[in-house]
């Protein structure tokens, strides 16, 4: 069996981490939290390893409270993504706090990854399917074109709104089933006929709640990270001075690269509902629909019993 890995970024857990954030919400009916509901479809699909990435001062309690029951289901392996985790030449600026984004999150796993492996968000909730067909792109020979070889789950929009308030969403624009752009679309909120972009000049733009949108899981190989890591050298020396916000951002590569002509990314379309906990008042949304899955059938009724 071809190895294949998840990674799961989980660096932007904060140090209140196990007492009430809200990626660690409990959403399930015995307490699961949505990773833990993402690992199972992983491996459901035919992943065998997952990599967690975390911040090195939460490591122990990371282990205590999630890591400690999936080392015992499946291999499993940690990075650390730090601020000071810099190439050569490079030092982290006076004053900056904020991670340097989900570039170098990834980045951080080089070490432990030699496989083909799916990047997904800690706290978002992406269905069965979109874990099978993504797995199924990273076991196929891809052709040996010169191109790096993507794939990204693409959602429907109106599968990934909140109830609760507005969203951002990376909109994809696709020609021939590969992605060619994505506009990033703030403030789009759901409306009883799909969705809408609501402007700061007080216009509204309909959205058609069928186009696909990107929710940050994407399928990539472990050539990928000597591009990502000669693109965290291009990022920091394009840093304007004085700038300690700044973030390394996985899209944005990624669109980069697709414009150069340098990669070519595969959408692979899923019709699961999406769904995270964006607000306060989203948990019990989430958690309901969990509970929807669990008397379905779609999951038992415990996760670990």
């Amino acid at each position: 069996m071809k190895k294949t890995a998840l990674v799961i970024m989980a660096a932007g857990i904060g140090s209140r981490f196990g007492k009430g954030i809200k990626q660690l919400a409990p959403v399930g009916p015995h307490g699961e939290i949505i990773m833990d509901y993402s690992i199972r479809d992983a491996l459901e699909a035919g992943f065998n390893k997952v990599v967690f990435i975390i911040r090195r001062d939460l490591e122990e309690e990371f282990r205590r409270i999630i890591g400690s029951r999936i080392e015992g289901i499946t291999e499993v392996a940690y990075a650390f993504q730090e601020g000071d985790d810099l190439p050569e030449g490079f030092v982290k600026p006076e004053g900056r706090t904020k991670p340097w984004g989900t570039g170098q999150a990834v980045l951080a796993a080089r070490k432990v990854l030699s496989e083909p492996f799916a990047v997904i968000n800690a706290d978002d909730y992406y269905g069965k399917q979109a874990y099978v067909k993504v797995h199924e792109y990273l076991v196929q020979e891809q052709p040996s074109d010169g191109l790096l070889h993507i794939c990204m789950a693409g959602f429907r929009l109106g599968n990934t709104l909140s109830e609760n308030g507005s969203v951002t969403r990376g909109i994809c624009r696709i020609e021939d089933g590969c992605l060619t752009g994505v506009c990033e679309t703030h403030d789009i909120y759901k409306t009883d006929g799909g969705a809408e972009e609501r402007r700061a000049d007080g216009t509204s733009v309909p959205l058609d709640p069928e186009c696909l949108v990107s929710m940050n899981m994407w399928g990539l190989t472990p050539a990928f990270m000597d591009t990502l890591e000669k693109g965290f050298i291009e990022f920091l020396g394009s840093i304007p001075e004085g700038d300690i916000k700044k973030e390394y951002l996985l899209p944005v590569l990624i669109d980069q690269l697709i414009r150069e002509g340098r990669a070519r990314v595969d959408v692979l379309e899923t019709s699961d509902a999406w769904f995270g906990v964006t607000y306060q008042e989203d948990k019990a949304a989430v958690q309901a629909a969990i509970r929807e899955l669990t008397d379905a059938g779609v999951y038992p009724d415990g996760l670990y019993r």
